[in-house]
């Protein structure tokens, strides 16, 4: 009896070390990455993939941990968050499209005016608030979402009362005194009464999905977002909380780098699989030929070369997880950061074909082909009929909005389902064409779909180093919106169409890799 009490003491005493081992390991990467770029136009997500990989393949490569970092259970449950991070932002999309569709404008909101001092290279002190309030965000909803339904991944699920606990009062607490506040009782209630909300549509869109799985196993993000976005558009005139703004800012690259470094760990491990150099291929230079084949095509046929067209129309386009935090950020510029949630909420409406026929094939293994052909024909008109939105838009903004939600649409169907069909008619099994797919356009919703077992348990255990890996391709994407950005916002024309030619060269590689 004595040494049963004293191995719970030390399990007792570990997760407390978990917990500040995740805060030590996840915030001062998020921090390094926004010095390393301070001073320029370039996105922190770069410095997150590099910091993220190397740090999980040298925890495991010095025997402190193994692959999956079993370890840091903590960082395993904020890497699994990405529907917490995303729910944001379909709330923010769903209030945007109300306002656009119904021509209602509001007045500024200046409920906070944040401090501008910097407290570390390239983060102001509100910012260094948002980000830490962030990580006790996502792991305190996670655990107390958990805690509720009874789920268990793992040895953590005993904590979870405790996690709930220090990360929702850790959020209520973190409020920069150096913000200025136009009312701090009402600003607090808001960002109580989010994380109410975020909880509420968590909990309804797993209710909904284990509802109809026996009809058809839909994923649990796609109701989410319908939730989310719907909520969005009854409340538009919802003034952010703490909530909302710490998630929008700093939400995505915290679960990203909590990914990264879990993809980092299991680079040795995915390496010796049969088959998986296609997947890495594919991953790789797909991320080159959707990102600036789009691009190309807005630039030439949409005769449109501003990155508050092209960030915002290729993140809702691809769901593209690190352009999106880019945009959400601000790192792109103020349009693009209050146009990307539109962009990334109008393609997820087409999900309802993407994860019905996805959900459909995972089932019999196999791709429904003639659904996929005639719903990646329908991108590509379109896509076509977008260009053609665009190149008329004069630069207004209404019109410009108009093209970019078209764009996102058609060519997120063209992508996902274009890339099915090539790597199927290939001969690539469906898990690992669902596992490339999300990777070659770092879609977010396949990936939260994948990782929540869609194509199986052994996609879900690799899918965050195959997703993580075409992020390397990063350097490549934000080097050429920072030279945008520093050009005006005008992205050059010729090194874009020789980035998509040889990406169409290199998926045509992985597809002879098979």
């Amino acid at each position: 009896m004595e040494v049963t009490a004293v191995v719970d003491q030390i399990a007792n005493l570990q997760i407390l070390n978990q917990f500040l081992l995740s805060l030590f390991l996840l915030i001062p990467m998020v921090l390094v990455a926004r010095t390393a770029v301070a001073g320029t136009r370039y996105s922190p997500i770069l410095i997150i993939v590099i910091f993220g990989l190397t740090m999980g393949y040298v925890l495991v490569a010095s025997g402190v941990s193994s692959p999956g970092l079993p370890q840091f259970t903590l960082i395993e449950l904020v890497s699994r968050t990405t529907i917490v991070a995303l729910t944001v932002s379909f709330f923010v999309g769903g209030q945007e499209l109300r306002k656009i569709l119904s021509g209602v404008e509001l007045p500024p909101d200046n409920m906070v005016v944040p401090s501008t001092e910097e407290t570390v290279l390239g983060t102001g002190r509100t910012q260094l608030i948002f980000i830490i309030r962030s990580f006790f965000l996502l792991i305190g909803v996670e655990a107390l979402y958990r805690m509720i339904l009874g789920l268990s991944f793992s040895d953590l699920s005993r904590f979870y009362p405790l996690i709930a606990y220090l990360g929702l009062v850790g959020a209520v607490i973190m409020i920069d005194n150096k913000a200025q506040v136009a009312d701090k009782r009402l600003y607090i209630k808001l960002g109580i009464v989010e994380v109410a909300a975020i909880l509420g549509i968590l909990l309804g869109s797993y209710t909904i999905a284990m509802w109809a799985k026996p009809l058809i196993a839909l994923p649990q993000i796609f109701f989410a977002m319908i939730i989310s976005a719907s909520l969005g558009a009854l409340m538009y005139r919802w003034r952010f909380g703490p909530t909302i703004r710490a998630l929008l800012f700093a939400g995505i690259p915290v679960v990203l780098a909590a990914n990264f470094m879990i993809g980092g760990s299991r680079i040795t491990e995915a390496f010796a699989i049969t088959g998986m150099r296609a997947v890495l291929a594919y991953g790789f230079f797909g991320q080159i030929f959707w990102m600036f084949g789009g691009i190309a095509l807005m630039m030439v046929f949409g005769k449109t070369h501003h990155a508050r067209n092209l960030a915002p129309g290729m993140a809702g386009s691809l769901s593209h997880s690190g352009l999106t935090g880019a945009c959400t950020a601000g790192d792109l510029g103020n349009i693009s950061a209050y146009r990307a949630p539109i962009m990334i909420n109008v393609p997820f409406f087409g999900h309802i074909f993407v994860f019905s026929v996805l959900a459909m094939s995972a089932q019999r293994d196999s791709l429904m082909m003639w659904p996929s052909l005639a719903i990646a024909l329908a991108g590509l008109v379109l896509t076509g009929y977008s260009l053609k939105t665009l190149r008329r838009a004069e630069g207004k903004d209404s019109k410009e909005v108009k093209g970019l939600m078209q764009f996102s649409f058609g060519w997120q169907l063209s992508a996902v389902f274009g890339g099915f069909l090539v790597l199927s008619l290939a001969g690539m099994p469906l898990s690992f064409t669902a596992m490339a797919i999300s990777s070659g356009i770092s879609h977010f919703g396949l990936f939260a779909a994948t990782q929540g077992g869609m194509f199986g348990a052994e996609a879900a255990l690799l899918i965050p180093f195959i997703f993580s890996m075409p992020f390397l391709v990063h350097p490549i994407v934000f080097f050429m919106f920072g030279r945008a950005m520093e050009s005006d916002g005008e992205m050059p024309r010729i090194p874009v169409i020789i980035l998509a030619g040889i990406g169409m060269l290199g998926v045509w590689y992985s597809m002879s890799a098979v």
